[in-house]
């Protein structure tokens, strides 16, 4: 046994007496974003990307990484990014993409003069 442990043991016994010497749980490290930055950073992957504005047409954990930064001033790693998403129950399910210059009666009309098969 450690001189220091047993040391600690005296302290915690002499200030909360046998209760002390009970095993305890570690708190864990601090959250990077509080939980009103939680749910903007939500808002923002429910929302969806703005070609225009963000320069992408959908998100990935590194386009994400960056916004944080930018919005929170707060550095993650693109692997932390992804392990917030799960954390928010947002799944890597992507729609089909599609071109944001498209017309859709355009679409239609070729559909209908196209010979079926």
């Amino acid at each position: 046994m450690d001189r220091q442990i047993l040391c600690d043991w005296v302290h915690r016994y002499n200030a909360e007496g046998v209760a002390g010497l009970a095993s305890r749980i570690s708190p864990g490290p601090v959250p990077s974003l509080n939980d009103e930055q939680m749910a903007e950073l939500k808002a923002l992957v429910v929302a969806g990307p703005d070609p225009a504005t963000d320069g992408v047409v959908r998100w990935r954990c590194v386009d994400l990484r960056e916004q944080i930064i930018r919005r929170f001033s707060v550095t993650l790693h693109e692997r932390s990014v992804g392990k917030l998403l799960r954390k928010l129950r947002l799944t890597q399910l992507q729609p089909r993409p599609y071109h944001p210059k498209q017309d859709a009666a355009a679409q239609a009309s070729f559909k209908k003069t196209s010979p079926s098969a």
